[in-house]
């Protein structure tokens, strides 16, 4: 690694930490703005038992207080302290177990997309025109122009209570196939377009004309060259996908009843449980950047000709 490539990760990453930074300040101050509390729930509750309560949590004190300790703990000890519904349980405690299915669910909808998504592009590129090619594109773009919880939801009709085939629910391995699929829908037909249109551009190039005129074989040209400088924009995008797939969930979570980061996130929406939406924000936010940060390196890894600026 030389000094400028080393160089452009070390400001990379400290863009990361200031991108992460404001988006805990913002989040922070903007939940303390909404009128109300995690304390006013359905139950009445006295003034000095609200009194009480927030001394407890520490959200007596002034704001800018609050903000410096929290800063504080994430800094120091990576905490975020405890979940305000969830009595007994700190913060990290929900996430790292909501992580465990999230992250399994988001893997293998990523794996699903990038495969699949690579083999049909390449199909459509070298059937272009044809009826496969025509057939895959009228697909992947019904796929890419419908949202995810649409798709989950007719899914979730269609395979769970009109065929029952799968169950309704993600607490099983079988009862995640639908997440997954309804996961990986929109990211493989994107992929699939992009590597198609990625792919005839390369066999265009005078470099695929002289590989065949010196008489490489189809499949060599394909496979050693085509495909391989086809894929640059496709690792370009995997930073975007995942970060995709894991706002996704979110809502994908809620539809299938997935034990995940997704369904805790709004849950903790709904009750305002402050710790609780400010961690998984952070740990949604940094997952996020370190997703793209990643696929920048990778685009240089593959590519050695592109510059890092």
């Amino acid at each position: 690694m030389n000094a400028k490539t080393l160089m452009y990760i070390l400001k990379r990453i400290a863009l990361a930490v200031l991108t992460v930074w404001v988006v805990i300040t913002v989040t922070f101050f903007v939940m303390r703005a909404v009128p109300g509390g995690p304390f006013m729930g359905e139950k009445a509750i006295t003034e000095a038992a609200l009194e009480a309560l927030e001394a407890k949590y520490g959200m007596d004190k002034p704001l800018m207080t609050q903000y410096v300790t929290y800063l504080k703990d994430i800094v120091t000890r990576l905490d975020f302290g405890p979940s305000l519904k969830l009595r007994g349980r700190m913060v990290v405690d929900v996430i790292a177990d909501g992580m465990k299915t999230s992250a399994k669910l988001g893997l293998v909808a990523a794996a699903c997309a990038l495969s699949i998504g690579v083999v049909l592009g390449a199909v459509a590129a070298l059937q272009r025109n044809k009826i496969v090619d025509k057939v895959i594109m009228v697909f992947t773009t019904a796929f890419v122009s419908m949202p995810s919880f649409i798709m989950g939801s007719l899914l979730l009709i269609a395979f769970a209570v009109t065929w029952p085939i799968f169950p309704a629910n993600g607490e099983t391995a079988k009862g995640l196939v639908l997440p997954v699929v309804t996961l990986a829908l929109y990211p493989m037909a994107y992929t699939t377009r992009l590597t198609r249109s990625s792919m005839l551009d390369v066999l265009g190039q005078d470099f695929i004309r002289t590989a065949k005129a010196k008489g490489v074989s189809a499949p060599k040209i394909i496979f050693g060259h085509a495909l391989k400088n086809a894929l640059i924009p496709v690792i370009t995008y995997c930073g975007p996908m995942l970060a995709y797939i894991v706002t996704g969930s979110l809502v994908v979570e809620q539809i299938f009843a997935i034990p995940g980061i997704g369904r805790a996130f709004v849950s903790s929406i709904t009750g305002r449980d402050y710790p609780m939406i400010m961690g998984t924000t952070i740990v949604l936010a940094v997952l996020i950047v370190v997703m793209n940060l990643v696929s920048d390196i990778l685009y240089k890894l593959v590519d050695p000709r592109i510059t890092l600026e």
